[in-house]
């Protein structure tokens, strides 16, 4: 398969229909519509982009800027620590896992989930983030794709802040024409798994992607089903809506529902995935020993990661990124340098949305 197909067909597709609902006016020039399909930081895995946000960017003039050229540095900077750091060395132990899962015990794949749920975010966002640096770079502003996604309080949640191009895609494209909110309570709930079976089938004819889709809109239908007897309970511990404990709590469990959907996008087929959350219910056993600067680098990266991401959420500026003295950002720059150049940028795997 072309790698992207599944990302420019559907930006092209979004501009048919946009025209179609006449939302954007049809574009007369052939050179300027070849541009926005196939933009080059975004077109081999996304973010998704729109042609109301991309044509006024490509038919204006853009020059030298330093204030674009910085960001865009220090977003291609982080992006490749975020794969070649984080993601690249937990693919290591993940693949070694759901390679053979049968071999390997409960507690080397619960330990295996748990790492390619963060692997999984820090491979596409780090796409993400680069593609975002050069597009900017250039003076082209591309949609932010992830906003702290593992952040989020709620499956619901969690979608509003992962592959957001694709989330507001279906939400445009699909949920809102076959109803969306607007229906009954019921009817709304159908049209959300209608939807996520849809994302699922998007990103391959197998059941291990159909379930994760499903998955995906289930916890949200029962989410929304349990939202009464939620506030009952929180009601009956006297707990403040903004409880940090809470709040942790609904982070927590967030985090282990999509893990378990993970494993479905990850394992090889039906029968695998199944495997693994038997293992997973009893983790017994010793755990899979990688070589330790597998294991080492691993570990560093994911403390950044989720230092950096409960930084942002808390003060809405990134801890390396944004704002910060020119010497804290300097050193920054050079430890994430120095790690990236560690391991080598040509020594990564390819990235996994490369695949649809």
């Amino acid at each position: 398969m072309p790698v992207g197909i599944s990302f420019y067909t559907f930006q092209a597709c979004g501009y048919v229909i946009d025209v179609y609902r006449q939302k954007i006016i049809l574009e007369n020039n052939l050179g300027m519509y070849a541009l926005f399909i196939s933009f080059f930081p975004q077109i081999a895995a996304g973010p998704i982009g729109r042609a109301k946000e991309l044509f006024p960017q490509f038919k204006t003039e853009h020059y030298f800027n330093r204030e674009d050229i910085t960001k865009g540095g220090r977003w291609m900077l982080w992006g490749y620590f975020m794969k070649v750091v984080v993601a690249d060395r937990l693919a290591l132990y993940t693949d070694a896992v759901f390679s053979n899962i049968a071999h390997h015990t409960g507690m080397s794949v619960l330990v295996a989930a748990i790492l390619f749920t963060f692997q999984i975010y820090c491979d596409f966002a780090g796409y993400s983030f680069i593609a975002l640096g050069c597009a900017r770079i250039m003076g082209f502003r591309l949609i932010v794709n992830f906003e702290r996604p593992y952040m989020a309080t709620s499956v619901q949640d969690f979608w509003r802040r992962w592959h957001i191009s694709l989330s507001t895609w279906f939400r445009d494209y699909l949920y809102i024409p076959l109803g969306g909110s607007r229906c009954s309570k019921w009817r709304t709930r159908i049209n959300l798994m209608i939807t996520f079976l849809v994302s699922g089938l998007w990103h391959g004819a197998s059941w291990t992607f159909v379930i994760w889709g499903g998955l995906n809109g289930l916890f949200q239908v029962i989410g929304n089903v349990m939202k009464p007897v939620k506030e009952r309970v929180r009601l009956y511990c006297r707990l403040e809506k903004g409880n940090r404990w809470l709040k942790a709590f609904n982070i927590l469990v967030t985090f282990v529902l999509m893990m378990l959907a993970w494993i479905f996008f990850k394992a090889q087929t039906l029968g695998d995935a199944l495997l693994a959350i038997s293992k997973i219910v009893i983790p017994t056993g010793g755990l899979y020993k990688p070589d330790l600067s597998v294991l080492l680098y691993s570990l560093m990266g994911i403390s950044v990661l989720i230092v950096c991401d409960v930084f942002e959420e808390r003060n809405g500026r990134h801890l390396l990124l944004e704002n910060r003295s020119i010497f804290i950002r300097f050193v920054s720059y050079v430890a994430l340098s120095v790690m990236i150049l560690s391991i080598g940028v040509f020594d990564g795997g390819q990235f996994i949305y490369f695949q649809f």
